[in-house]
């Protein structure tokens, strides 16, 4: 008979339940880098957020324009932790596996067009006096 084990983290307190959790987290983020998506996102990202410092003027803009960019790491997070749920339970085919996968797609879809549209507007009034 298998033995049930309680969550550890679930006793913890304070100081050392923070630890605990940012370790955690720690290893949630290796794991999207083990993801071609994410590390590509995280790539993009790496290159956006140095220049958003260029192509905002204000701090609102530069918080918009980063945002946007963390946004789109947050989420293709998320559909990679759905993912993996739903890969868990097991390999065949069922409608719900699907709409929870198409689901995620569709909110990286559109966390990725609003990066976009925040991120070509925010260029388009930074060289608009060019044209």
């Amino acid at each position: 008979m298998s033995e049930i084990h309680e969550n550890l983290q679930k006793q913890r307190r304070g100081i050392n339940r923070v630890i605990h959790a940012f370790g955690y987290s720690m290893q949630g983020l290796k794991a999207g880098m083990l993801e071609p998506a994410f590390r590509q996102e995280a790539w993009l990202a790496g290159v956006l957020i140095p220049l958003s410092f260029w192509v905002g003027t204000t701090w609102v803009e530069i918080s918009l324009l980063i945002g946007s960019v963390f946004m789109v790491l947050i989420v293709e997070l998320l559909n990679t932790g759905l993912e993996s749920a739903i890969d868990r339970v097991g390999p065949q085919w069922h409608d719900l596996s699907k709409r929870c996968k198409d689901l995620g797609s569709a909110a990286v879809l559109l966390s990725i067009l609003l990066c976009m549209g925040i991120w070509l507007t925010a260029l388009f009034l930074k060289l608009s006096h060019l044209i």
